[in-house]
């Protein structure tokens, strides 16, 4: 349970990123010893820069961060970078936690049970599927032995499996934990309260409570706020409609009129500023490459981990024009590895026709070159459509995608996890793909965008392939084709 001893306190935390692009406004918030807290926000808003000004990677512009004296901090980040990637477990977990062999050992083994994970320590990271990396991260986080933990989007890439027993550890977990999430059902499970990071006041706004109950609370609180500017505004009409009345009367009812204007400015000031909910994005349209052929791709086999073995499989798949199919089985068996096979053309067993552009989004983002600015990454993918577009049209694809001005010229190494995947989105918008084969397309995205997206998967024309986790966001698209690599 909770206690009375604040670990963590913001008070007035200002932060800006670059030039003059603030990022925080003046947050204030503070947190209990032994609180299960979530923190949200619209993707990009600074959920992460917040974790990394409470463990000081980040110092602010102004105001103040206290972390109680004595108390360690780890962060299970969303994702291992490139060259973490190219490091064994024990290398990597050296690096986090610089403890003698015997003991790191220790560790490591005391860790990989707590999340649930059987694995061969010699191995590079980048040989894990994403399911299995996600535990890794948790992992390499907790044989820190942290007295406050902060996860970033831990449940991307779990299966119900991992996300279950995720919730069970969470659940009995005694210390301080903060997590940003965008899958709500996951959050309502274990949180005492919310920190709800809001993008167009920079602020932190501070509720107690399940995700769900927060909720309810700021329907109610605009629900009130729009029924006061109601009031108010009705009460000015009719004072105005006075005073006009009024005014051209002439002697002492000129008098009453000035007073009524009075009052009018006392409720033009005591009108309030309603709480904007985060923007959604646009609805959009993945065009399909024009004539295509009646079989896009062919698959007649195709490889799966079987006990730690690679093991062959017979297929008969043929894949035409409108027709989605999703591939099912659980972390591990070789989901990614597949999809990543099938959509750069080196599977044996399947063959795409000639001439068919494949648009490809990868749960690791692998497709985009970080080193690129947006608008150059969003020019490439519009030269690989079939149409020359225009600056306008290009621009037009990014703004319904949330990409504003001052996104498109950043860096997109200098992009957060969902402000990437937004962008993976846009680029397919203007490639207009024969074939679509997504990898998790749901990780880090804003969940109020989810329907948007499911949407315009459902309709695309072209031929799909589709890897998700979540059942709630599949169900919204149509499945034609069913791939179970477990059975």
């Amino acid at each position: 349970m909770p206690s009375d001893i604040t670990v963590i306190n913001f008070t007035d935390v200002h932060f800006e990123h670059g030039y003059r692009r603030e990022i925080l406004e003046g947050v204030s918030f503070s947190v209990r010893a032994g609180m299960k807290v979530a923190l949200m926000g619209q993707n990009g808003a600074g959920k992460s820069t917040i974790f990394k000004l409470i463990t000081g990677k980040l110092k602010p512009q102004s105001g103040t961060i206290s972390v109680k004296n004595d108390f360690t901090v780890a962060t299970a980040h969303q994702v291992f970078t490139p060259a973490e990637r190219e490091l064994s477990i024990t290398e990597y977990f050296h690096t986090v936690c610089p403890v003698d062999e015997y003991e790191l050992k220790r560790r490591i083994n005391e860790v990989l049970n707590a999340v649930n994970l059987v694995a061969d320590t010699s191995k590079k990271i980048k040989s894990f599927s994403g399911g299995q990396q996600a535990r890794l991260l948790l992992a390499a986080a907790l044989i820190q032995k942290p007295d406050i933990l902060l996860l970033d989007e831990p449940t991307n890439n779990l299966d119900a499996d991992g996300i279950g027993h995720l919730l069970l550890f969470l659940m009995e977990y005694e210390k301080t934990v903060l997590v940003i999430s965008h899958d709500a059902d996951f959050l309502n499970t274990f949180t005492d309260g919310v920190l709800y990071l809001d993008n167009f006041t920079r602020k932190v706004e501070q509720y107690v409570g399940t995700y769900y109950d927060v909720v309810e609370q700021i329907k109610a609180r605009i629900e009130k706020e729009n029924s006061q500017n109601a009031r108010l505004a009705k009460e000015i009409q009719e004072n105005k409609e006075k005073i006009n009345f009024f005014a051209h009367k002439g002697g002492k009812m000129r008098l009453v009129a000035r007073k009524m204007r009075e009052k009018v400015e006392a409720y033009e000031e005591e009108k309030v500023d309603v709480r904007r909910e985060d923007k959604t994005i646009r609805d959009f349209t993945i065009e399909a490459q024009k004539d295509l052929p009646s079989t896009i791709m062919k698959i007649d086999s195709f490889s799966i981990m079987q006990n730690h073995q690679v093991v062959e499989k017979p297929a008969k798949i043929i894949l035409g024009k409108d027709q989605h199919l999703q591939i099912k089985g659980p972390n591990g068996i070789g989901k990614t590895t597949l999809i990543d096979s099938l959509a750069t053309g080196t599977a044996a067993g399947a063959t795409i026709a000639p001439g068919v552009r494949v648009g490809y989004y990868s749960q690791d983002f692998s497709a985009l070159n970080y080193d690129h600015t947006v608008h150059q990454s969003l020019v490439e993918a519009m030269l690989l459509g079939d149409s020359s577009g225009t600056e306008e049209y290009l621009r037009s694809v990014a703004a319904g995608f949330l990409i504003t001005s001052h996104i498109i010229s950043s860096e997109i190494h200098s992009l957060s996890e969902g402000q990437k995947g937004l962008l993976c989105f846009a680029r397919l918008v203007l490639q207009k793909p024969g074939l679509l084969i997504l990898d998790e397309p749901t990780n880090h995205i804003n969940f109020r965008h989810l329907p948007v997206i499911a949407a315009a998967l459902n309709e695309y024309e072209g031929a799909m392939i589709l890897i998700s986790h979540v059942e709630d966001f599949v169900s919204q698209i149509r499945i034609d084709l069913t791939l179970d690599l477990e059975k």
